[in-house]
């Protein structure tokens, strides 16, 4: 089935349509919010939210763009505002640790293990994982878009609403940033 075709079921409100739309673009949204937000359940909460989203607001898309990349964008923004949801709860548990006897502090992410990663590459997975969790938002997510779903830099600045110059940039500093952070852990780990 066509995109068009697609888009004209979906604001028909017809269910094939729909249960089309899933087929095609669940693991896409789940990869995704997988690798941004680095938690399995996180993952599949927002994943559903994002066809609920894009259910709902269907009839608002104007197909200026493509539809992935609409659903791309429902996707990283959702992923992005669980992000500061949850680093804004995490500095409100450490201030109230503060001023109260218990402590009420959010613990930091285990090491994260992708799914798709093979057994023999874990370890060194989690590590690269938690460096990139460590870059800068934009340059985390580009890096993310084009390494984990394979998008090229002209797709991810129509997701991110970006120039292309401005992607190549975040992806120059995201690969500088993690070569740093990178050398830095196996420079620790060795001695």
């Amino acid at each position: 089935m066509n995109e068009k075709s697609l888009i004209s079921l979906l604001k028909a409100g017809d269910n094939s349509g729909f249960r089309e739309l899933i087929a095609l673009y669940k693991d896409r949204v789940y990869n995704t919010c997988l690798s941004l937000l680095q938690n399995i359940e996180d993952s599949q909460d927002i994943t559903q939210e994002v066809f609920i989203e894009i259910h709902r607001s269907i009839h608002s898309f104007k197909a200026e763009s493509k539809l992935s990349t609409w659903i791309y964008r429902i996707a990283l923004t959702k992923s992005l505002e669980l992000i500061r949801k949850k680093k804004t709860k995490k500095r409100f548990g450490r201030v109230e640790s503060l001023w109260s006897n218990t402590s009420n502090e959010i613990e930091d992410k285990t090491d994260f293990y992708h799914p798709g990663i093979s057994l023999e590459n874990k370890e060194r997975s989690a590590i690269l994982f938690k460096a990139i969790d460590k870059l800068p938002v934009n340059q985390k997510t580009a890096f993310i878009m084009h390494k984990t779903e394979d998008l090229s830099y002209t797709e991810i600045a129509d997701i991110m609403e970006l120039s292309v110059s401005s992607i190549e940039s975040l992806m120059f500093r995201a690969k500088q940033n993690l070569q740093k952070l990178l050398s830095d852990y196996y420079y620790k780990n060795e001695v």
